[in-house]
């Protein structure tokens, strides 16, 4: 039986299909914009398969990018792994489709959407099967790209267990086009103000970077005995008096939980999760309250004093410690990911101890211990158990806590540019938001139209 011939839609029956009505439309924008799909903006490419025998090559003149490599961007945003290449050759018989230059490319498969990575490429190239390329045709590829910064592209994978992205999810996304010339505008203010928002994050990284550094360095000289070598001259004593031993024998780790059955289940008793600890102040910065009933089975429990210690990568890393303060009814439980560590008084500081933990050193030799699966790695307890230390006496230990003290408080205020950093980051999503509503200030309703745009496009399809 012959197939019916295709009726030939009008142009303006096209312009009805590709338009987002006006029930639909996210938000508004201005009259000479107008919403439509992404699917007329361009085409998705797939990735294809990379097969093992043709990775780790990079003579070839062709990149072949994985997922690992939208860590690795310039400035421009532009891909810069040369990790894998490929000739023409091994190109045909992988048949893998050759990306476009300027084209967007972002995984499609996996944790790895959930960072929100995008790049562009330079120069032609392939993706492997976890990866996705979108190529704009018409629109200014730059202003698509930034656009799909705006977006977060999990909330749109499916319920399943390994996320994905499906290709008619991602067509189906009401953009807002405004015409080409706004276009290049939009892009020349957004590209302006974010290189002066990264000259700034610049100048904070590198002062943070001067204090971690001068930090390690008093840190060192505070658990080599450098730092009280004044006073330990003043008090007739010398480095003899520093104790050799294992942190077990200075301090119980994770001791017993205490007996909770002469209590009340409905008592209400202090809960931390991971969360509530700061990996910048090493405080606890929030503290739940729950019923003894609901966490004295399956959770770590810790008293007043005691130092929490982080276990899995990566809070373990970014040193989330904190001694624990006031607590409610005098109870406290917490993360299973956490490892109490209850200090002989007698022996040991618990501020002393918390110090010696969160220093860099400690955690770098910690996290080369760790074991379980990749990106759920936690320090053993035996680590801790036999961690070999000297330590000072317990009068020596108050005097360093005391220099310690003194000596960081003057860089606490450093500490803060951690939290401009995160400000920068939230400006650059407020002018995302702002360009996409056309409220950078670079629009000219008078002269351009998206709709004739859009009507010229869809004349050519």
């Amino acid at each position: 039986m012959a197939k019916k011939k295709q009726i030939e839609l009008t142009i303006e029956e096209k312009l009805r299909n590709a338009l987002v009505p006006k029930e639909e439309q996210p938000y508004k924008i201005p009259s000479n914009w107008c919403w439509s799909y992404w699917k007329y903006c361009g085409k998705f490419i797939a990735g294809n398969g990379f097969k093992n025998i043709y990775q780790g090559f990079t003579q070839y003149d062709i990149p072949y990018y994985k997922v690992g490599s939208l860590k690795f961007c310039d400035e421009g945003n532009y891909l810069i792994d040369e990790t894998n290449t490929i000739n023409e050759e091994i190109r045909t018989k992988l048949k893998a489709v050759k990306i476009p230059v300027n084209s967007i490319i972002f995984a499609k498969i996996g944790e790895a959407i959930k960072l929100n990575r995008r790049c562009l490429n330079k120069i032609e190239c392939c993706i492997d099967n976890n990866l996705m390329a979108f190529i704009s045709e018409k629109y200014f590829y730059k202003y698509i790209f930034y656009w799909t910064k705006s977006l977060n592209f999990y909330e749109l994978t499916n319920a399943t267990t390994v996320p994905a992205l499906r290709k008619t999810d991602l067509e189906n996304i009401p953009i807002p086009l405004p015409p080409l010339n706004e276009q290049q505008r939009i892009v020349n203010r957004i590209e302006s103000l974010f290189a002066k928002l990264d000259r700034a994050k610049e100048l904070i990284e590198n002062t943070l970077a001067q204090f971690e550094q001068n930090k390690m360095a008093i840190l060192h000289k505070a658990f080599t005995g450098e730092l009280t070598a004044k006073w330990r001259k003043e008090n007739n004593i010398d480095l003899s008096s520093w104790e050799n031993g294992i942190l077990m024998d200075f301090c119980k780790i994770n001791p017993k939980k205490i007996n909770t059955k002469e209590f009340d289940d409905d008592m209400i008793v202090s809960f931390i999760p991971m969360p509530c600890v700061s990996d910048i102040w090493g405080k606890i910065i929030k503290k739940e309250l729950r019923k003894l009933g609901e966490v004295k089975k399956g959770y770590t429990n810790f008293c007043e004093g005691d130092v929490l210690f982080a276990k899995i990568t990566p809070c373990m890393e970014n040193g989330k410690s904190a001694i624990v303060d006031k607590l409610e009814n005098d109870i406290g439980f917490g993360s299973t990911e956490f490892y109490v560590l209850r200090c002989d008084e007698n022996k040991l500081n618990n501020k002393y101890l918390h110090y010696f933990v969160r220093q860099k050193t400690f955690r770098d030799e910690a996290k080369g211990e760790m074991t379980g699966a990749v990106g759920q790695q936690r320090v053993p307890k035996t680590f801790l158990e036999n961690y070999k230390m000297k330590v000072p006496t317990i009068e020596e230990q108050q005097e360093i806590v005391n220099i310690l003290d003194n000596l960081l408080a003057k860089y606490n205020k450093i500490k803060n540019l951690e939290q401009q950093l995160e400000k920068i980051e939230l400006l650059k999503k407020a002018i995302l938001a702002k360009a996409f509503h056309g409220e950078l200030g670079t629009n000219n309703p008078d002269k351009e139209s998206a709709e004739n745009l859009l009507k010229e496009i869809l004349a050519e399809k």
